[in-house]
Formats: C-alpha cells, structure tokens, sequence
C-alpha cells in the first residue's frame, strides 16, 4: 500500500538511527559481567514498543534475565499475532578476527556490521517498524502481542516457565517469527522448519595433575589424544554418525520433498568462494542442502587442554575438554539424542582416563505446514513485494521455543526471516543488508493484512 511506503521512506533513516541504538548494547546473555547491559537491554525494548504505539508494555523478570512484552488490541473480533525476537546476542569473541568493535556499528557497503544485527536485534526491529507504519498510517487490520526475550542464545531455559505461566496474556492465532534467513533477495524462501539441539560438554581426565611429557609421556593416557580419538569415532568414513540408535526416529524425508528442495537455486562455487574452502564434505548420497536441511549432524564446536600459551612447554596435560551439539530432525527428541551422546562418550572411553559428560541445552525440530492460513498469508506477502513466490526451504539452525509454544500455546508457527546464510551468525563481522533490513518492514505488514483476510 502507497501510505505504508511513503511513511517508511519518511522515517527510514530514524528507523536506522533507532536499530543502531540498540545493537550498541552489548547484551550477551552467556556472560554474567553483562547482567546490566541485559537489563538495559530490556528497557531500549520495552521503550521502542511504547514509542510504535503499543497501549502497554511491561518487562518480566525472571530466574535469568527479562522477558520483554507488549500489546495492542484493536478488536477481540479479529485474529491475533504474537511475534517473537530475542534481544540477547552470541558472545563477540574472537574480538582480533572483527573489522570493526562488535557493538559499534557500522554501516559499510550497504550492510550492519555489529554483533546482532541479524541475529536477532535488526529482524525483531523490522516487526517494530512495521507495526508502527500500520499504526500511524491508522491501518492496523490485526490485533498484535510482541514477546522479545533475552536468553534465546543460551537455550531459553526460563520461557517454558514463563509462557505456561501467562497462557492467557500470550492467547493468539498465530506466532510470527524472523529468525530465519532466506535464499537470496532474487529469489525469496520461507523456512518451513527448523532443526532441533542437543549441546553437551565432555571432560576427560588422566592423571590426578599435569604431567612432565618427557618422564610420564608413553606411560600414561594422554587425555586430549583419548578425547581426539573419541570424537573422530563418532563419524564413519562416509561422515555417517556411528552413535548406536542415532538415526532410530529420523522420518526420512520423501522423494518428492528432497525434488522440492533441488529446485532452490545453489551456485556451489559461489558457496565454496564464500566460505574460504576448496572442496565440501557430508554425509554420503546427500547435496548440501539436504545436509543442512533434512539431515541430523554432529560438530564439535570447542576443545581445549594442557598448554596453549606462547612459547611451548611440554606438559602430559591431566584434564581435556569438549563442547559438542547435535541438531536433529523431525520425529528426533533432544532429550533421547543428548541421552545418546552422554552414554556414548561414558561408554567407550578407555579404563586409562574417566570421562565427567553433562548437558548444557536443547531444544526440538519443529515444522510449519504449508496449507496453514498462516504460511499462505506469509507468502503471499512476500510474493506482494518480492514479485516472486518464495521457495519453501528448511533451515539448519535451531530455535528450541518452537515446540515450547505449539504446545503450551496452541498455535502454529510461521517463520519470515529476511537475513542470510552470509550473513556471518554467530561469527565474527556478522552483518544485516540495510536492503533486507527495509525489505522485510515493507513486507510485514501485507502478512497481517493477508492473514485478516483469509478465512
């Protein structure tokens, strides 16, 4: 609608000015230094909601850090939208490997550069926007609830507690999410279904303090080789996870879902240029897609022991460490998986070393059904300023409130994510094209004038 982009156009550099307020703020919630920057965090949010016009808004605390809510009803008579964000970001490190300070944003070549801009400060914001271009533009053809929350980044242990405690405050026909990255602005995607988790943390110890590698090395277990040769065990040579009952309630995805998928464009020397690498690697009969997509993995995402300072020392290190996740697939639980992956590093290690396996946190998979009313109004809405049908893909990453909210809730999901696979996520440098960025307050809007529509 003309109102709704001449008012954007109007306002596009305050919309700007307001984002970058809000990435200044180094809201990490894995770290316990940056408690107040949460809270600080909370109320920018809180006071951007007020400033778009909700009639209330109000920060929840909770046994960690604050939920973020607010509301506008225009009319019990018409559908609801609850739309969710989190406010809480990755930690910056390592901070040698930014061009610029992680929470000092910049805009260079038409794109954020800041820790959280994608992820997921810029894309929550894009739903304040819009709501606020309805607003004032006096076209507000849905009633809308916002929950921004502040521990998504580590696992949202306090939300279940939170919504089945305000089921009636979160009531809603539909849950709106931007968490999510499309194929490219050419051609548009939405994720119809998310990866579960599952992150565990594994210590292994040898002997009862630091060793001389040259009076003790040969005799007694090294522990970071033991944990190495632990790890590697857990692929065969042809990257098939080898954990007994892995794959036991993987629903294997139909040859006509796998075709579907094919047809989404992948330049795969433009992917390899892009990430530094000369060759890809997978899970056997798969294409890249699919392994990111409709395929259960491992990766081990830290390790660490012994001497890893300057110089060198020659140390028979006594302890080892490793954090490794799974993201699962539908039909698999993170509770049976991480059950899986503790016995299994438990079970084979040697009698040389003892192993300490403890979990961190999961979450589900989840799937958005593509006859909902939801999805038809969320791609029509991208098709109204895209001029394209999105593609319907699955995204390899995890957001583990999904099944939390169909379940204590009611309501199904639908994801509108504007970012992308480049966009550099929990990584150094990470980024929001500012042309995304205004793409998707453009786009919104047409999903709550759609989804009011539908019948």
């Amino acid at each position: 609608m003309n109102e709704w982009k001449e008012y954007q156009q109007k306002n596009k550099d305050r919309f700007l000015n307001e984002l970058l307020e809000l990435l200044r703020i180094p809201s990490v919630s894995a770290k316990t230094e940056h408690k107040p920057d949460m809270q600080k965090c909370a109320e920018a949010v809180k006071k951007s909601l007020l400033d778009a016009g909700v009639d209330k808004a109000e920060i929840y605390s909770t046994e960690g850090h604050p939920v973020v809510y607010g509301e506008k009803i225009i009319d019990a008579s018409k559908p609801t939208v609850l739309v969710y964000g989190h406010y809480d970001v990755q930690p910056a490190e390592p901070l040698e490997l930014w061009h610029s300070g992680p929470f000092e944003p910049i805009i260079k070549d038409g794109k954020i550069y800041a820790r959280g801009s994608a992820d997921d400060k810029g894309q929550f914001y894009m739903h304040v926007k819009a709501f606020e271009t309805m607003v004032k533009t006096n076209s507000l053809s849905t009633n809308i609830k916002f929950i921004i929350e502040g521990e998504e980044e580590i696992g949202s242990p306090n939300l279940a507690k939170f919504v089945s405690s305000h089921k009636e405050l979160l009531k809603a026909d539909v849950i709106l999410i931007s968490d999510t990255s499309m194929l490219s602005m050419e051609n548009p995607s939405i994720d119809i279904g998310v990866r579960g988790l599952s992150y565990i943390e594994v210590e292994v110890t040898g002997a009862n303090r630091d060793l001389h590698s040259g009076v003790y090395g040969g005799a007694v277990a090294n522990p970071i080789t033991v944990l190495a040769k632990m790890i590697a065990s857990c692929h065969d040579e042809n990257n098939h996870i080898t954990i007994p009952g892995f794959y036991d309630d993987v629903i294997e995805s139909t040859n006509e879902e796998r075709k579907l998928m094919a047809e989404a464009p992948f330049d795969e020397e433009e992917y390899k240029k892009d990430l530094g690498v000369n060759s890809l690697i997978g899970e056997k009969d798969f294409t890249t897609n699919e392994r990111t997509g409709i395929r259960p993995t491992i990766e081990l995402n830290g390790i660490w022991g012994g001497y890893t300072g300057e110089g060198a020392k020659t140390v028979l290190p006594s302890k080892a460490f490793a954090k490794i996740s799974a993201r699962l697939v539908p039909n698999q639980s993170a509770k049976k998986i991480t059950e899986k992956l503790l016995t299994y590093f438990k079970t084979i290690a040697p009698a040389s070393v003892t192993v300490k396996a403890e979990e961190h946190h999961g979450g589900e998979p989840y799937m958005t059904p593509i006859n909902s009313k939801a999805y038809k109004a969320a791609a029509k809405a991208i098709e109204a300023t895209f001029n394209k049908k999105p593609i319907p893909v699955r995204g390899g990453g995890s957001i583990p409130i999904c099944s939390l909210f169909e379940k204590e809730l009611g309501i199904k999901i639908v994801f509108m994510g504007f970012g992308l696979d480049s966009d550099n996520l929990h990584s150094p440098n990470e980024k929001f094209d500012l042309v995304n960025f205004y793409k998707g307050i453009e786009t919104i809007p047409y999903f709550h004038k759609f989804f009011a529509e539908m019948e």
